[in-house]
C-alpha cells in the first residue's frame, strides 16, 4: 500500500499496489507478469483475487472505527477485466461478503480500457459509480489520447503520469502538460492526482500548480499493510502534536 496525501501533506488514501515474490527471482514487477497472465487467460482469477484480498484489509481497517477506516484505497483493474460482462456483478459481490462501504474503494483504469466499446465502458462506469465507487483514469495523456471520450465517460479523477512528474522541473514541455492535465480536469469537475512525487520541489511546484493530491516516494514507498497502518498512525499522531 502506497499513501497518497493532500496538499497539506495529510493521508487521504491509498494505492493497493501488486508484487510477485519468486522465490528464484525475488521481487517481480507486475509489469512482467500482468502481461502474461493476461495471455495465459489467468487475469480474471488474479484480478479478483487482489480485489478480494484488499477489500478483506478495507474491511479490518474498517472496524477499527479510526482515521484509517477513512482512508479510501485504489485498486488497479485490467483492461480485459474490466471489460468481462460479470465485472461489476463480481465487484458486488466481493463488496458485500467483505461488508466494505463501497465510498472507501476506488478503481483504477488506464487509457486501454477505453479502447474498446465506448457504450459498454461507459455502462460498466456508471455502474461503478451508481454503486458508490469512485474511478480514476491511470497514467493519463500516455495511452489512449483521445480527449473526446473524456466529455463521454463516468469519470472521478485523472491521474498525471509519472512520466510528466519526474522532469517537471526541468523541462518546460513537462510541465506544461502537466499543468494542462489539471486544467483539463478542473474545467471537467474532476479531481486529478500525481504520482511519481519523488522530492519537496516538485510537490510544492505542483501544488502551485493547483495539485491537490499526490502520490510518490517523497510521501512513502509501497509498504505491507501492517507497516501501512503504522504510518498512518504515526501520521495523525504528529499532526495532532501540531495541531
Amino acid at each position: 500500500y502506497q499513501v497518497q496525501v493532500d496538499e497539506a501533506g495529510r493521508p487521504v488514501g491509498a494505492e493497493a499496489l501488486l508484487r510477485w515474490k519468486c522465490p528464484g527471482r525475488g521481487m517481480v514487477s507486475p509489469a512482467e507478469f500482468i502481461p502474461l497472465a493476461e495471455e495465459s487467460g489467468l487475469i480474471e482469477r488474479v484480478g479478483y483475487w487482489v480485489l478480494e484480498e484488499v477489500l478483506s484489509q478495507i474491511a479490518a481497517w474498517q472496524a477499527r472505527g479510526d482515521e484509517l477506516s477513512e482512508l479510501a484505497i485504489a485498486v488497479n483493474v485490467s483492461a480485459k477485466q474490466f471489460h468481462l460482462p460479470s465485472f461489476c456483478s463480481t465487484l458486488m459481490g466481493i463488496l458485500e461478503k467483505t461488508g466494505v462501504s463501497p465510498r472507501l474503494l476506488k478503481i483504477e483504469i488506464t487509457e486501454s480500457a477505453l479502447a474498446f466499446d465506448l457504450a459498454m465502458v461507459e455502462g460498466t462506469l456508471r455502474t461503478l459509480r451508481a454503486m458508490g465507487i469512485r474511478v480514476s483514469l491511470d497514467d493519463f495523456g500516455t495511452g489512449y489520447s483521445s480527449l473526446g471520450y473524456l466529455k463521454r465517460l463516468s469519470l472521478d479523477e485523472l491521474k498525471i503520469d509519472q512520466g510528466f512528474v519526474q522532469d517537471i522541473l526541468d523541462d518546460p514541455s513537462d510541465a506544461a502538460i502537466a499543468e494542462t492535465i489539471l486544467a483539463l480536469a478542473a474545467a471537467l469537475g474532476l479531481s486529478a492526482m500525481a504520482e511519481g512525487v519523488e522530492t519537496r520541489e516538485q510537490f510544492e511546484r505542483l501544488v502551485r500548480m493547483g495539485c491537490e493530491r499526490f502520490q510518490g516516494y517523497f510521501f512513502g514507498r509501497p509498504v505491507p499493510a501492517a507497516e501501512f497502518a503504522r504510518l498512518i498512525e504515526k501520521a495523525t499522531d504528529e499532526q495532532k502534536r501540531v495541531g
